[in-house]
């Protein structure tokens, strides 16, 4: 795909195979769209900005071409102009060519790493925030987590400790109902743990009711947590009931607020970085500016020794052979495909399809099939070598371009991704989705400019300047990996200021609930 796009055509054609281009701006039937690169077209019908128009006869069954890639098959014949979507376009069946490591590379990195201001953890990981989180382990003890949590919001106390950036309730459905062991319990309560043990958590409190089947006893265990950050614990059973456990809660939470306050930013070389990345509400021009403008920054990251975590399994489905390609080794892509594997069944037992996942919101934004919306998606991970896969909340151990299984549902996928570590997010949408997260920052990228105008008070960044030719890819991601260092050193982002993240923690739930 071209780093820059041209402003000056009615089109944007991403490669020299494709046998579609894209909309820049809506056109009624019969109006003529000239391309430098191509014969004229005459529309056959109204297209919307974004959608694709064929450039060429399709006949019934053929690949349709985007990204260089098949997107689906045409499932009627397709006339030069046409507008190409729902009605004519279709899955089939794809075998691409996974070929373990072939454009696996060494990495360069940078021999003076940039810098941000972090908090440096007892254990040498770094916060990009200063949280005391309160991890409630069931839902019967939410309520009473978050009256705590609105105690402080609302009573303006933490004002005057400038170095606190609050204390939040992570509260949730499960915790009970469940069984006390297997994928769906060691899961959430690998979760639970992850947000503990988070380097943008600088205390802790396990609230559980008593009697639930994840019991707070068990949440705590957490091997070596004790050394690095204050952990407290208690159940309002035990307690003496809700109003009991609010005040103590209060009281304890209260002790720590001053020893939490001393904590300090220093320099940190930006290797410090675990970046999640998210798409949300994506449209067409998701895998044309925002996304490979993401990659971008994502590239300059991992050359300054950062990670990023890429997931949405969901949403990777019928690109994977592009990850696959870059795997650092044969077994990190086979993980891959395992993973990819374990979905086709999942969806299989519960009477779904992967080709389910485009949303209502993604089809009016010009995306049609999952092979499309997956091509657009990878574009977050960049170009640099994917060195390891990682199951849903596990913990985030290596360098660079990382893997994490999780849903393609923003909140659930999110909150995997910043269990593992993640102390910042990158999301990008083309339709608008509002997204915030605690206790790690979320920045959003707007796919167009139109967008960022509508929504200008959620939207960090306006990457629509790659669609007008304002800005090359390079030159957007640059501004990304700017903004990274600056929120990651305590610039609040957009969703930071409105105070979302209190209601995204949400873990993926699996198994029955009893």
């Amino acid at each position: 795909m071209s780093t820059s796009i041209a402003s000056d055509s009615p089109t944007i054609r991403l490669h020299d195979d494709d046998n579609v281009c894209i909309v820049r701006n809506s056109v009624s039937a019969g109006a003529t769209l000239a391309n430098p690169a191509l014969t004229a077209l005459t529309a056959r019908a109204d297209i919307s900005a974004g959608h694709k128009i064929a450039t060429c006869a399709i006949k019934r069954g053929q690949p349709v071409l985007r990204y260089g890639q098949v997107i689906g098959f045409a499932s009627s014949d397709i006339e030069p102009g046409a507008h190409v979507h729902l009605h004519n376009l279709a899955m089939g069946e794809i075998s691409p060519d996974h070929a373990f490591c072939r454009d696996a590379r060494p990495t360069r990195l940078v021999s003076q790493p940039a810098v941000f201001n972090g908090y440096r953890r007892a254990d040498g990981r770094v916060g990009t925030r200063n949280y005391i989180a309160i991890v409630s382990s069931v839902n019967c003890s939410a309520t009473a987590a978050r009256h705590i949590a609105d105690g402080f919001r609302f009573s303006g106390e933490l004002e005057r400790y400038d170095n606190v950036d609050g204390v939040i309730a992570l509260t949730h459905q499960g915790g009970c109902g469940l069984a006390d062991s297997g994928e769906g319990f060691e899961l959430l309560k690998r979760t639970l743990q992850g947000y503990a043990d988070h380097p943008n958590v600088a205390a802790v409190l396990f609230l559980g009711l008593g009697c639930e089947v994840m019991q707070v006893g068990g949440l705590q265990r957490i091997e070596g947590l004790r050394d690095i950050k204050p952990v407290r614990s208690m159940t309002i059973q035990q307690t003496g009931g809700t109003r009991r456990t609010i005040e103590r809660a209060t009281a304890l939470i209260r002790e720590l607020l001053p020893e939490i306050d001393r904590a300090e930013r220093e320099p940190v070389p930006a290797s410090e970085l675990c970046v999640a990345l998210q798409c949300g509400g994506s449209d067409s021009y998701s895998g044309i500016s925002a996304n490979p403008a993401l990659g971008h920054a994502v590239d300059r990251l991992v050359e300054h020794g950062g990670t990023a975590i890429l997931s949405e399994t969901p949403e990777i489905y019928g690109a994977e052979h592009l990850l696959t390609r870059r795997a650092a080794s044969p077994a990190v892509a086979e993980k891959l495909l395992e993973r990819i594997r374990w979905w086709q069944e999942y969806t299989r037992r519960e009477g779904a399809q992967m080709n389910n996942n485009p949303s209502p919101g993604n089809k009016a934004g010009g995306i049609t099939t999952i092979l499309e919306k997956s091509l657009g998606a990878v574009a977050k991970g960049g170009t640099t070598n994917l060195v390891e896969v990682y199951e849903y909340a596990e913990r985030v151990r290596a360098r660079g371009l990382v893997y994490m299984d999780t849903p393609g549902y923003d909140p659930v996928s999110a909150t995997g991704q910043v269990a593992g570590g993640a102390n910042l997010v990158c999301f990008t949408t083309g339709r608008g989705s509002a997204f915030g997260s605690k206790p790690a920052p979320s920045i959003k990228l707007a796919t167009n400019s139109e967008l960022y105008q509508r929504q200008t008070e959620d939207m960090d960044i306006n990457c629509g300047t790659v669609l007008t030719g304002e800005q090359s890819l390079a030159d957007c991601g640059d501004d990304i990996f700017a903004r990274m260092l600056a929120v990651a050193s305590g610039e609040p982002s957009k969703s930071e200021a409105f105070g979302y993240g209190d209601n995204e923690f949400v873990p993926w739930q699996l198994g029955a609930t009893m």
